[in-house]
């Protein structure tokens, strides 16, 4: 098997650390870590870092794979996920991700997102969320719920084309373009899918939209009481029991 992993915003792949440690311990070793573009690599020149583009993207990495893969999407990750799985849902053969609320028709973003849909005050907002040295910016993404080590290796690279992918990607996914997406969204119930709920999350969205667009899509609800939006770097042991008992039960099977 192999399980591919996507992260989301204002990340790099080192967001994932914690819970691949663990997964290794439980003998799966077969991870590969997806990062899309502008997010801890680099911005390729021309790339427009909109919802679509970040779509084809993904449906690219997954189709270099000799296999379906078990994919886990979190954040934006999370997005591209069903974005991808919308039209390719062969390319898996199972999906998790804990942002299926994006999709629903009356989402709303949060402030922050709002914010940086607004043009002049998302460039300002996020030339004051990366100013100072990566250790000082590192400290502001602890205080959210991501691990010093992670939060250090993510800060080094922050920069100019990380705001660049942020703004381009909020600004085309300004409402009401989530929820025209999201009437695709039961094409991912044709592969297993789980939909992770942490409750204490203040980005995904009521738990009520959570479960109502798991339930459009065809997936299991595993819920993660008590855990943040960083889950993975919070409690990563749990993390890798529910990703594991899921795909004993639906994916390692078939």
């Amino acid at each position: 098997m192999t399980v591919a992993l996507v992260h989301g915003n204002p990340e790099s792949a080192a967001i994932w650390d914690p819970l691949v440690a663990e997964l290794a311990r439980a003998g799966v070793d077969d991870v590969v870590r997806l990062s899309p573009p502008g997010f801890g690599v680099p911005l390729p020149a021309g790339f427009p870092a909109t919802v679509m583009a970040y779509r084809d993207w993904l449906i690219g990495e997954l189709e270099r794979f000799d296999r379906p893969v078990d994919l886990l999407g979190h954040d934006w990750g999370g997005g591209h996920l069903g974005t991808a799985l919308m039209q390719r849902p062969e390319l898996v053969r199972s999906w998790a991700s804990d942002a299926l609320s994006l999709f629903e028709p009356d989402y709303v973003w949060h402030d922050l997102a709002q914010t940086w849909q607004t043009p002049g005050d998302g460039e300002a907002n996020l030339d004051e969320m990366f100013a100072g040295t990566p250790a000082q910016r590192a400290e502001r993404m602890q205080a959210f719920g991501i691990g010093r080590a992670e939060a250090l290796q993510i800060a080094g690279v922050q920069g100019d084309e990380m705001k660049q992918a942020i703004l381009a990607l909020y600004r085309s996914a300004a409402q009401p373009a989530m929820a025209e997406l999201g009437k695709g969204l039961s094409a991912l119930a044709t592969r297993p899918g789980l939909a992770l709920v942490a409750t204490a999350d203040p980005f995904g969205g009521s738990e009520e939209f959570r479960r109502r667009a798991a339930e459009r899509a065809g997936a299991e609800v595993a819920v993660l009481d008590g855990l943040g939006h960083w889950w993975m770097t919070e409690d990563p042991a749990r993390g890798a029991r529910v990703l594991i008992a899921f795909w004993r039960a639906r994916a390692w099977s078939t």
